[in-house]
């Protein structure tokens, strides 16, 4: 009995050990855990200008006393945009000064949202959809226009400084897929010439075309209305006799 106990102990540990077995970590093109870098580190001091001084304390009347964290999320917002269009270490401790917070909570928001980024970035930030809708209407071949053209693979830089570039996940355009989103510009209804002009463009610093590429003015149906197409019936329209 002892020996089976034994054997069966075995068993448990050995089918408890494959049940606790992970695959690698995956990549990813986002910073979570902060390392001190000669470019990012606290000892770098961060001021907002006095242009951005007055728009964070317009940002702060908003908010009522005791509320004041909320502006947590346009504060840092502001200091990324001041900042090359990434967040440092030291501008997240001057948001949680302003705030009067530990920097922790900071820290919190700063590694949740995807909109901050925590690394040094290029000029012009490509984010590029690939979830399905987009995939379906062909954003694997916006993808590669997007490296050849701009010389960057995704979640780095290109060589010139320029471009930096990342694959997302939907950015609520599936109608006008596929679609880019380059700093706070949507690019739609893309074709592989689009693209190439768009970067084009970039590298001039001269601004494309933002929106559809397509013609229409925004997401209403290509071959025109399908529905809706009629002045809409008068009152009573349908109603049984019986009820007018």
């Amino acid at each position: 009995m002892l020996s089976s106990l034994r054997s069966g102990t075995k068993s448990l540990w050995r089918f408890s050990s494959r049940a606790l077995q992970t695959t690698s970590n995956l990549q990813h093109d986002s910073l979570f855990v902060h390392r001190d870098t000669p470019e990012d580190n606290p000892g770098i001091k961060f001021e907002f200008t006095r242009e951005n001084q007055k728009r964070a304390d317009a940002l702060l009347s908003i908010y009522p006393e005791g509320h004041k964290r909320a502006a947590m999320i346009p504060l840092l917002d502001l200091a990324q945009r001041q900042h090359g269009g990434w967040l440092p270490i030291s501008a997240m401790h001057k948001v949680a000064e302003i705030l009067n917070l530990p920097r922790m909570r900071v820290y919190e928001v700063a590694t949740f949202y995807t909109m901050f980024i925590r690394k040094p970035i290029g000029k012009y930030h490509i984010q590029i959809c690939t979830t399905t809708p987009c995939w379906l209407r062909g954003s694997d071949a916006v993808l590669q226009a997007i490296k050849e053209a701009a010389g960057v693979e995704v979640g780095g830089t290109s060589a010139c400084g320029k471009f930096s570039l990342s694959e997302v996940e939907c950015l609520g355009a599936c109608v006008n897929a596929p679609m880019v989103q380059v700093n706070d510009d949507y690019f739609e209804d893309l074709s592989v010439e689009d693209t190439k002009e768009i970067i084009e463009k970039l590298k001039k610093d001269e601004k494309p075309l933002a929106g559809p590429r397509s013609g229409r003015f925004a997401s209403e149906p290509l071959g025109g209305l399908t529905s809706l197409s009629e002045e809409p019936k008068g009152p009573g329209f349908g109603l049984q006799d019986a009820l007018k």
